[in-house]
């Protein structure tokens, strides 16, 4: 009998980049061993820039889309991954023995507004992106740590 997999909802405010970044991730590096989904408090709709910097790392997040948490209500998942404060403070309780952790990263785009061209723009997205990958490597030893 196969093992189900785990179950892993990554949360941020908007479901546009860093939850759609590690979604992709997790789907790209974990993709056997585990099922990976993601959602904003809110859907504001794919970012352009970070399905940019994904494909420079090779992965195609193009055809993902963003989603709000609502559409996952009375689901049960192994782990949520709060990935802002946002959503650290505004995530709904899920059913069962949901766990939940906080791994906060920087807003690429609020970072990026400021920016006066497009090289600096994108360097908070590439960036953003990279630390998100080297959490989602750690993934299944998390997954098979308690959390407090």
């Amino acid at each position: 009998m196969e093992k189900r997999k785990p179950k892993v909802l990554f949360l941020c405010t908007g479901n546009s980049c860093r939850s759609q970044m590690a979604e992709g991730w997790a789907r790209s590096l974990w993709d056997e061993r585990i099922e990976a989904h993601s959602a904003g408090i809110i859907a504001y709709g794919l970012n352009e820039d970070a399905v940019a910097v994904m494909a420079e790392a090779g992965v195609d997040i193009s055809r993902q889309r963003s989603k709000a948490v609502g559409e996952f209500q009375g689901q049960q998942f192994d782990l949520v991954v709060t990935l802002c404060g946002n959503a650290q403070a505004r995530c709904p309780a899920f059913p069962g023995g949901t766990r939940v952790l906080h791994v906060g990263f920087d807003d690429p785009p609020t970072l990026a507004a400021r920016a006066w061209s497009e090289e600096e723009r994108m360097t908070p997205f590439r960036r953003v992106r990279d630390e998100i990958r080297a959490f989602v490597e750690n993934l299944p030893e998390i997954l098979d740590k308690e959390i407090p």
